[in-house]
This record gives C-alpha cells, sequence and structure tokens, in this order.
C-alpha cells in the first residue's frame, strides 16, 4: 500500500463520526430523527456519519444537544479541530507571508532530539544555505502568488531556526535523492555554495547524511518530502499543502520507510563522491 500523507486526517475524521454516531444510538435515535431535530436533511446526518463531511462546531452543538449529551460538546468540537488542523493548505500558512511559518517551526525544533529527514526534491531544510534558501522562498512566493514577498526575511528564518543542528546533542539522520544535488535552485553560483555545504555539513558529529544514488535497486519509490520529529509526529510536504502526521500506526509507517530508504543510500566518501560529482557538473 503506497504511504497516504491524508490517511491520519481521515483516520481521525473517522473517528469523530463514530463517537457522533454513538452518541445518537445512545439516545436511541434513528437517523431521520436526529436530522428533525436538528433542522436538516437526513442525507446530511448520512454525510457525517460516514465521515464524507466534516462536521461544523455548530454541527456538533446540534447533534449532541439533539441526543441530550452537551457534556460531550466540548471534546468533540477539540478533536474535529485537531483533524482539520493536520491537513492545512500553505495558501492558508502563507497567507500573512512565509516568514511567519518558518519562525513558527522552532518550538517543535527545538524540543526534538532526533531528526530523521528524508528529501527528494530540494534540500533539507537544516542544511540550505542563506542563497539558496532565498532561491527557494521566492520561487514558492512566485508560484503561490504571494500579496507581499518576504521571502527574503523567511529565508532568513530558515537559517536562523536551523542553528539547532550545532545546538546540544541533536542527532540528524538526513536522506536526499541524487536527483535533489542536480535541481537548480538559484543559478549556479548559489547551488555550488549549497553542494560545498553539504560537504561541509557531513563533518558535523550531529549529521548522518546520505544519498540515495539514481542506481540504487528501488525496494521504496521515492516519497513526498517529510520530516520525523522523534516519535512525536511527522510532516509531509504536499504541492498544495502540509500535513502532520500524528497517529502512532501511521507514524511507524513513515519510520518504516525511512529506514528502507536509509539501506538505498550511500554515506561517507561514495556520497561525497555524488556530491562533488554535482558540484563539477556546475561548469
Amino acid at each position: 500500500m503506497p504511504l497516504s500523507p491524508s490517511s491520519s486526517v481521515q483516520e481521525a475524521r473517522k473517528a469523530i463520526a463514530q463517537r457522533l454516531r454513538e452518541a445518537r444510538l445512545d439516545a436511541g435515535l434513528t437517523g431521520h430523527e436526529l436530522s428533525r431535530r436538528c433542522g436538516w436533511h437526513p442525507a446530511k446526518t448520512s454525510r457525517i456519519e460516514n465521515a464524507r463531511a466534516a462536521p461544523t462546531d455548530a454541527d456538533i452543538r446540534s447533534w449532541c444537544t439533539a441526543c441530550g449529551a452537551p457534556d460531550r460538546i466540548a471534546d468533540l468540537i477539540a478533536a474535529s479541530r485537531s483533524a482539520d488542523s493536520m491537513y492545512v493548505e500553505w495558501r492558508r500558512l502563507h497567507r500573512g507571508g512565509l516568514r511567519g511559518i518558518q519562525e513558527s517551526y522552532a518550538p517543535l525544533y527545538e524540543r526534538t532530539s532526533a531528526f530523521r529527514i528524508y528529501c527528494s526534491n530540494v534540500m533539507p531544510g537544516v542544511l540550505q544555505t542563506p542563497e539558496y534558501a532565498a532561491a527557494l522562498m521566492g520561487v514558492i512566493a512566485d508560484f503561490q502568488g504571494a500579496e507581499a514577498d518576504d521571502s527574503a526575511d523567511a529565508a532568513a528564518a530558515r537559517v536562523e531556526r536551523s542553528q539547532v543542528i550545532r545546538r546540544g546533542h541533536r542527532r540528524f539522520a538526513l536522506l536526499v535523492e541524487e536527483a535533489v544535488l542536480r535541481y537548480r535552485v538559484g543559478d549556479a553560483a548559489t547551488m555550488a555554495g549549497q553542494l560545498g555545504h553539504l560537504l561541509s555539513a557531513m563533518v558535523l558529529p550531529s549529521v548522518s547524511l546520505g544519498v540515495i544514488p539514481f542506481t540504487a535497486q528501488r525496494r521504496i519509490w521515492p516519497q513526498e518530502t517529510f520530516s520525523i520529529f522523534d516519535e512525536e509526529c511527522v510532516e509531509v510536504e504536499l504541492l498544495t499543502a502540509r500535513v502532520m502526521v500524528t497517529s502512532p500506526t501511521d507514524l511507524q509507517q513513515y519510520v518504516r520507510a525511512f529506514a528502507d530508504l536509509s539501506a538505498l543510500a550511500v554515506h561517507g566518501a561514495e556520497a561525497r563522491e555524488l556530491i562533488t560529482a554535482a558540484l563539477h557538473s556546475l561548469g
């Protein structure tokens, strides 16, 4: 089965739907009777109970009131909001600019001891140079049609956040597909500086950097870029949204995927050869 970054969101919504259904059954109500008490069409009740539609806060209040279970309202609204926050569109996150979302990660980075980061499309954020980060943020701002381009400030915030790699006793296991070394983000000078930075970072005692060669015999297919923070959560980066995975079952699936991807990677001298080859290809 493919890794599905939206599976945790759907499972969370199914759990809320099940709790609402239980409230209806505990009250001895049919779907039609609950719908009548709430003042909406029975099809809406069916969609909510089958997790085909996410209930609003008002829906949950009406549902629980109709079932004579007002004590369940607060918990169910909190669970519903949590499920909604797991899948957040970049457009919403970046509404106030790109810098804010970069700064918002700081508490998570500070409390994480072990980082496992897999990148299939761009350099790991914790190893991006200021020039590479600025070029990337500029591309993102342009693609999303940002009203105000604060990509320079966002890049500075990302680089500042990345200083955790040199502080404390944290461990960073980083994997990149070889293609990441070749993708041109910024001009040749920017890429040369970025690749040189990778070579320098490899000597840090806290960093393990692996490169998955083009020639690796795939036992697991390339994934979306994802980051595992201790055993707390996984962030998956989609084109349109960020997904935060917290379900223990799904989290362990990403841990397994990271282990399988690690088995494909080369480290040390072999990884340096691939980085150096990409550097020389810049001319």
